[in-house]
């Protein structure tokens, strides 16, 4: 692990620079904040590195081990915020249905409301909800029960018991959470065009059950369920790497946990946000 840290952290320098007061001057904020992203963004790709080469050199290793937690992190990021998501979808489909319905039915455009409810809700609201929602309730425990191993000491202990700390604790959280994403996903786009149509029906939308499932077929293609996919699984990677290296790649005390979570959720938003974009870039070139 010590080779890890020092391949993910980068020179003792670069360290030292980061603990620097600000300079007073703008041009020196700025370099030294692009300073710091550089620097961030060669340790998260490092560890991330690692993380792959972990999960495929040591693939099948201590299967009775790895698998039980692999499955213990799927009904943290999955099973467990099941309610929390079907809540979610029912509010997701009143807010875009409430303000849609009203400005649909004006211009007389509601055979257009399927269509609405795939590109916001099935393209957009609905994996990045998700992805949010699990970073708050499990991305953030992430890193605070790491960085508090990390402070005691617990990691220095799996070494030296010969067990490989990215192995045990990182790669069963990755999975995990990229397959947690990913289901929740479908039932928040489930539950909210299900809920869309209830709120329409309430509403006085003259539409019957079949025509919004033609309409919600029709706007669907194979490219939505393909992207969809790998979206949702980028997503719960992300994460995962991200909340991980905070807590696990750098050697905290327990007065710097808190810090390394604000870090780890903004650049995890961040990370989220930017891939959001690159799929939207996909969507409107295909």
């Amino acid at each position: 692990m010590e080779k890890v840290n020092a391949s993910v952290i980068g020179p003792a320098w670069g360290r030292l620079l980061l603990r620097l007061p600000l300079p007073p001057s703008f041009t020196g904020y700025v370099g030294r904040g692009l300073f710091r992203f550089l620097l961030t963004m060669q340790g998260l790709g490092a560890f991330a590195l690692i993380t792959l080469g972990v999960m495929i050199t040591r693939f099948g290793t201590a299967r009775q081990v790895i698998r039980p937690r692999v499955f213990q992190e799927i009904s943290r990021a999955g099973l467990r915020l099941l309610p929390m998501f079907l809540f979610m979808s029912a509010a997701l489909g009143l807010v875009v249905i409430g303000q849609t319905v009203s400005w649909l039915q004006v211009v007389g455009a509601i055979n257009y409301l399927g269509t609405v409810m795939v590109v916001v809700v099935v393209r957009e609201l609905g994996p990045l909800t998700a992805a949010l929602l699990v970073l708050a309730r499990v991305g953030t425990a992430n890193v605070i029960e790491l960085g508090t191993a990390r402070a005691m000491g617990e990691v220095e202990a799996l070494e030296a018991l010969g067990i490989d700390p990215v192995h045990y604790l990182v790669v069963p959280r990755v999975m995990g959470m990229a397959l947690g994403v990913f289901a929740l996903t479908v039932y928040l786009i489930l539950g909210a065009l299900l809920s869309g149509y209830l709120w329409a029906f309430l509403q006085g939308v003259p539409l019957r059950p079949g025509d919004y499932l033609h309409q919600l077929a029709s706007a669907l293609s194979g490219l939505d369920f393909a992207l969809l996919a790998i979206k949702t699984l980028a997503f719960g990677f992300i994460i995962a790497l991200v909340t991980c290296y905070h807590g696990l790649a750098q050697p905290l005390r327990l007065e710097q946990v808190s810090s390394a979570t604000v870090a780890a959720v903004a650049q995890s938003v961040i990370a989220c946000v930017l891939l959001d974009t690159l799929f939207i870039l996909i969507y409107l070139t295909t």
